[in-house]
């Protein structure tokens, strides 16, 4: 089930990540992708370093058990850096929209993986309708060309694999029962996911001789650096530990809704109706998954800290 602090996990990691196919194009214009990841994350380990030297102590970091290791290696390998690995290689053969739709299918492949692994039951009837309701309201929002779709190239293919690797990550960290914190997990798994993506760069042959950064390109890379590359990890693996990899996964039908308001909010892009149709598909989509009450009252009540609710009756 959801509560406050879950919901409010969901929003902030939905919320970050959104921006992060847009300044992966802004950012993918000018910068090879693989570079591109693996500073992103040079950024992010920076920025956590700091973090856990204000606020963690050492005990707090330090790997104890097998479970630890399993749950880092988990966490930045495959989650973090494989994942958008594939994610911005994949971004540069296919649309935004296109991209939305094939990472969307995240959700439905957790559960799938959690029944293997974990041997959780699986979803029920209620759930498996509205995992294809929260996917139908990603293609709404998302509008791609069906025929783009098809004609993707290698691009498809890898957002696949990307969607693969980061459902597959995430049951993982669940399999391994770690002792170390999301926190502290998250601080091992960034700076491994720079390694990693540094490593694919060098093997891919990206040559970065010569590049020019225009402002575009280094506003995208603190952004995913900074907010998509550290703090929304933060709150992503925290939901994870909170709640269950399926339902912490849900949080990427949300993801191009946030993108498609920011494109209007920020960009002056148009809101179609079938956007907004979308979005009340996607969250009637949601509610079913998480076995959150559909009612507005009860559904305030779930999420929102009593105080600021009336203590009348529901």
């Amino acid at each position: 089930m959801f509560t406050r602090r879950t919901g409010a996990l969901l929003f902030v990691s939905a919320l970050l990540f959104g921006g992060t196919f847009v300044a992966a194009k802004a950012g993918l214009a000018h910068l090879p992708p693989l570079f591109f990841v693996a500073v992103r994350f040079d950024i992010g380990a920076v920025v956590l370093a700091a973090f856990a030297a204000t606020r963690l102590s050492r005990a707090e970091l330090r790997p104890r058990t097998v479970g630890d290791v399993a749950g880092i290696v988990a966490t930045g390998v495959l989650v973090i850096g494989l994942t958008n690995a594939l994610l911005f290689v994949g971004q540069q053969y296919v649309t935004s929209g296109v991209a939305a739709v094939v990472f969307s299918l995240n959700p439905i492949l957790t559960p799938v993986f959690a029944a293997v692994l974990l041997g959780e039951d699986g979803l029920s009837v209620r759930g498996f309708v509205g995992m294809g309701l929260g996917l139908f309201g990603v293609a709404l929002v998302a509008d791609p060309d069906p025929s783009a779709l098809l004609a993707g190239g290698l691009g498809v293919p890898l957002l696949f694999a990307a969607a693969v690797t980061s459902a597959l990550g995430a049951v993982l960290i669940r399999r391994a029962d770690a002792t170390l914190s999301s926190t502290a997990r998250t601080v091992w798994g960034v700076p491994l996911a720079a390694a990693l993506s540094h490593a694919l760069s060098i093997g891919a042959g990206e040559s970065v001789s010569g590049l020019s950064v225009p402002p575009v390109a280094i506003a995208a890379l603190l952004y995913v650096g900074v907010f998509s590359g550290a703090i929304a990890y933060l709150a992503y693996f925290a939901l994870i530990d909170e709640t269950d990899a399926t339902r912490a996964n849900l949080l990427f039908y949300f993801v191009p809704v946030v993108s498609a308001v920011g494109g209007w909010a920020l960009l002056g892009e148009t809101l179609s109706v079938r956007s907004l149709v979308g979005f009340g598909v996607i969250f009637a989509g949601f509610l079913l998954v998480s076995g959150l009450s559909a009612g507005p009252s009860r559904l305030l009540r779930q999420l929102v800290p009593a105080r600021f609710v009336d203590d009348g009756p529901l």
